[in-house]
């Protein structure tokens, strides 16, 4: 995005100053999390929000921070699900645990959320403190639900969508709202990018979840069929339980082989369970649009539509 290659840009050196630890370890392991890149999506989506609302198209200070703090919140949450994982791939990089183990890791990502909380605080708006905040017991929230649900079967679609939002959809939806409380937008503003980023946030997970299934381990940055390997069943595979009861047999030997699961992989590819899957992303990618297309008919809303359609046509 054009528009926001700067603000982009100065993120991505702040997010190093941000994460300076003294210890060496500490500072090494943080750094190889932002040295493995990423998306940016979410300070991409809170920067074109702040912009859609303001009528001068300036983000604030405030504005930035917040993208950080939100990027560094993800990252730790990252760190925390590759141990839950046993993941050694991250954007094609060796996890932090891989490289040093899983006590350093720990660490490293209970730093990185004492980091954000520090850089929250010194926001000193306490309608966002309390709004972001939520974030970090959504995605302890999520974690010991899918642990629970984990090689479980009979998981519901609304189940793995309840899931979903916590551990994905939460962290864009409180993002969204606490852009728009930084610019002093009414509640009702804020209700709707709320329920913005709880669509998209959603989206992007089952379509995350798709990939896991339909992706190239190179393209992924780890390994395909992850999920199934950790216990998580995704929307593709609930989908095919119906139709396909041998999987439960797989489910229930916890894909112990390599060539379990790519046959469960190929078992599910000759469904049409990835389309119904893809549906139910479409559905709340379209929800999503809706507020920005619709709801108020912003004259500068291009940009904020182009990444969320770039979202749905990542599995097209």
């Amino acid at each position: 995005m054009k528009s926001i290659q700067t603000e982009l840009s100065q993120l991505n050196k702040n997010l190093h100053k941000m994460i300076a630890a003294e210890n060496p370890i500490l500072y090494s392991a943080s750094q190889q999390l932002f040295n493995a890149g990423g998306k940016r999506i979410r300070p991409t989506i809170i920067f074109l929000i702040a912009k859609l609302l303001n009528k001068h198209q300036i983000i604030s200070t405030e504005q930035k921070r917040l993208a950080e703090i939100t990027e560094i919140i993800h990252t730790a949450s990252l760190v925390h699900d590759d141990i839950v994982d046993n993941c050694d791939k991250r954007r094609g990089m060796e996890t932090v645990h891989t490289l040093f183990n899983n006590k350093i890791a720990v660490l490293a990502g209970d730093f990185l959320f004492a980091q954000s909380s520090w850089y929250l605080a010194n926001l000193n708006n306490l309608d966002v403190v309390k709004t972001i905040s939520k974030i970090i017991t959504d995605f302890a929230e999520g974690e010991v639900q899918q642990s629970i649900i984990s090689f479980d079967y009979h998981i519901s679609v609304d189940q793995y969508i309840e899931k979903s939002f916590y551990k994905t959809a939460s962290l864009l939806a409180c993002s969204c709202k606490a852009t728009t409380i930084l610019n002093r937008s009414n509640k009702q503003i804020q209700n709707n990018f709320y329920l913005y980023g709880k669509h998209l946030g959603l989206a992007f997970q089952i379509i995350d979840d798709i990939l896991d299934i339909t992706g190239l381990s190179k393209d992924l940055g780890k390994p395909s069929g992850s999920d199934l390997v950790n216990g998580n069943l995704t929307a593709p595979l609930i989908f095919t339980l119906n139709k396909k009861s041998e999987l439960k047999k797989m489910i229930d030997k916890e894909f112990q082989f390599k060539e379990t699961i790519n046959e469960a992989v190929n078992i599910i590819k000759n469904t049409n369970s990835i389309q119904k899957a893809k549906d139910i992303a479409e559905e709340h990618i379209q929800l999503a649009i809706h507020i920005i297309k619709y709801k108020y008919e912003y004259t500068n809303n291009k940009e904020l539509l182009l990444v969320t359609y770039y979202l749905l046509n990542r599995v097209n």
